[in-house]
């Protein structure tokens, strides 16, 4: 083809894609659910869910979301209609527990398979963009090459064509790089064309083949306003406005005209959309109004008063026409759906069971009460011969609290349990008095003696004889033979003989200390050299191992818990070895002193 001279005119083309440059570049919608029947039992839920997990088809979220509320809707129906009829049987309504359920086992399997094809699609589709934005960068950069001068998009111009035809092809992009990516082809498209000299048949030609297909376009787009579904309307739409970014350029003349009728026709479609979705949401909304209505109507007659059997009849048909009501009503909004109907479903469980709990009451009542006083009384009778005074005492005494807190029992059966009852009761206390009187005089014995032991020590302490260790001896055999003293009295008299020990003990340490330390300064005195070295080592390494034995000793105290049983005892023991040790480093710390004088007495 010869190249000819353009008019000076035409000598600059703009490529117009019509399309507003601030518009969101086209991305893949949400699937269409399928127009498939609302199923009516769990099963045909897991049958839809088979179906969507099998058809390899895009899976739409809303579909999936939707069968979810069924599948749990016609559950909690299923359970309700268990408990009913559990209690109707005469179960205890606390007592029911729902049978295990396969098919809830079935349906979340199906559901955690669709939730990894759906995490695998959206995966896919971003590989797919990222392919999609490097082709585009790719022909971007092919085009921006070819429109460096006129001499290459001369003899480029078929290549030019072909790359328009691949962008066509690649559909999807990363959303955030799309309007970029679309503004920068664009650029370089009309650098392309402005650097273009071929002959103007040539470009008449492809002006004249774009026009057509741009006002094919128009027209589709001004058909959809006749689409009854406003949503694919909406979904065509956006196919439109591919094709129409994607085809080239029209004669300029012509540019305005063909963007204005196809964005005319687009405000139709748009505005038709966001209506339906402001309609549909402003019908959920009065949805929820009416559902809480509902609810309220029954909670209501849950904070009622309802004597007789004809008052719970009248009030039981009128909650049935509510929930026939709640049926005939479709969805609130999806952030409080599921709350508003766990409401309702609640309120109904507790009216019901409230009218269960009423019919059943007048009839069992009294023969439950009479099985719980049955029970109490045999207890007390399997327990009035016992000898475990204390702990079987707080026994009856617990089973006496149990039978007053039960109800009343029929007035033929009353007084013969209550009977039965109290003389196993009596039984018990008398025999536990009597064996009391004497276990109380034998105490008091004891408690006797032990003051004279007591009495004794303290004697031994102010004036210790020579014997005076074996006699201690004597005394402690003797208290440990003596049985128990009133309880009131136990710390008390403990207290006084740990004491009397102690001050006795403290003594006859005293004194041996005193003869053992004569002892030893006469043995160090006919000892020198070496021996003195090795009884001082010696000394301090008993030194040593008795602040250790001490420090154990007080470690062990921060571990003892003042409030458990025994613990003041063991405690008081504790810290009597610990003063005995310190009485006894005492006395190795004056015999090493002695040995040091020694030593030093030597040098």
């Amino acid at each position: 083809m010869d190249e000819k001279k353009l008019p000076e005119d035409n000598q600059s083309l703009v490529v117009d894609n019509a399309v507003d440059a601030t518009a969101t570049p086209t991305q893949p919608a949400e699937p269409e659910a399928p127009n498939r029947p609302t199923p009516q039992t769990r099963a045909e839920v897991i049958e839809q869910l088979k179906e969507i997990e099998t058809s390899g088809q895009p899976i739409g979220r809303a579909e999936v979301e939707q069968l979810k509320q069924v599948f749990y809707k016609l559950y909690h129906a299923e359970v309700a209609a268990a408990r009913e009829a559990f209690i109707a049987a005469g179960g205890d309504e606390a007592a029911f527990v729902p049978e295990p359920d396969e098919l809830e086992s079935d349906f979340k399997a199906h559901m955690g398979r669709i939730k990894e094809l759906r995490a695998q699609a959206v995966a896919d589709l971003e590989k797919e963009k990222q392919a999609g934005l490097e082709k585009k960068t790719a022909i971007i950069e092919q085009i921006k090459a070819m429109a460096a001068s006129p001499e290459e998009a001369d003899k480029n111009y078929d290549t030019f064509k072909t790359l328009q035809a691949e962008w066509k092809e690649i559909k999807t992009v990363p959303a955030e790089q799309a309007t970029e990516l679309w503004k920068n082809y664009q650029l370089y498209v009309e650098q392309f064309y402005d650097q273009l000299r071929l002959n103007h048949e040539m470009r008449a030609y492809d002006f004249k083949k774009n026009l057509e297909i741009k006002t094919r376009l128009c027209e589709a787009a001004e058909k959809l306003a006749e689409v009854e579904d406003p949503v694919s309307a909406f979904h065509q739409l956006q196919k439109l406005h591919q094709d129409f970014r994607e085809t080239g350029p029209v004669a300029k003349d012509l540019r305005e005209e063909v963007w204005k009728r196809f964005k005319e026709a687009s405000t139709v479609v748009n505005k038709r959309h966001q209506a339906h979705f402001e309609n549909l949401k402003a019908q959920e909304e009065d949805n929820l109004v009416r559902k809480t209505a509902l609810c309220e109507r029954i909670e209501a007659i849950l904070a009622e008063e309802i004597k007789g059997f004809s008052a719970w009849d009248a009030k039981t048909k009128e909650i049935i026409d509510i929930q026939a009501e709640w049926k005939t009503i479709g969805f609130t909004p999806k952030k409080v759906n599921a709350k508003i109907f766990e409401r309702f479903r609640t309120a109904c469980d507790a009216f019901f069971a409230a009218k269960t709990a009423f019919y059943k009451q007048n009839r069992e009542a009294q023969s439950a009460n009479l099985a719980a006083k049955t029970a109490l009384l045999e207890k007390a009778e399997a327990l009035k011969d016992s000898t475990d005074w204390n702990a079987t005492a707080q026994e009856m005494i617990a089973l006496q609290k149990a039978w007053k807190e039960t109800g009343p029992v029929s007035h033929k059966a009353s007084e013969a349990v209550w009977k039965r009852f109290n003389e196993a009761c009596n039984h018990f206390f008398n025999r536990k008095n009597e064996a009391g009187s004497a276990q109380r005089a034998e105490e008091e014995a004891n408690l006797a003696k032990k003051q004279d032991i007591i009495a004794a020590l303290k004697a031994l302490a102010e004036n210790p004889a020579d014997d005076a260790a074996e006699r201690v001896k004597e005394l402690q055999a003797q208290w440990n033979a003596t049985g128990y003293v009133p309880f009131r009295k136990k710390e008390k008299i403990y207290k006084a003989y740990h004491e009397a020990l102690d001050a006795i003990y403290k003594q006859l340490h005293l004194n041996a200390g005193r003869r053992q330390m004569e002892k030893f300064r006469k043995n160090v005195a006919d000892k020198g050299g070496n021996e003195l070295t090795r009884e001082r080592y010696r000394l301090v390494q008993n030194l040593e191992a008795k602040r250790q034995e001490i420090a154990n000793y007080e470690n062990n105290l921060t571990f003892f818990n003042a409030k458990t049983k025994g613990a003041n005892a063991l405690i008081d023991e504790v810290n009597r070895k610990i003063e005995r040790l310190k009485e006894e480093l005492a006395v190795i710390t004056e015999k090493i002193q002695a040995v040091d004088a020694k030593i030093a007495e030597g040098e």
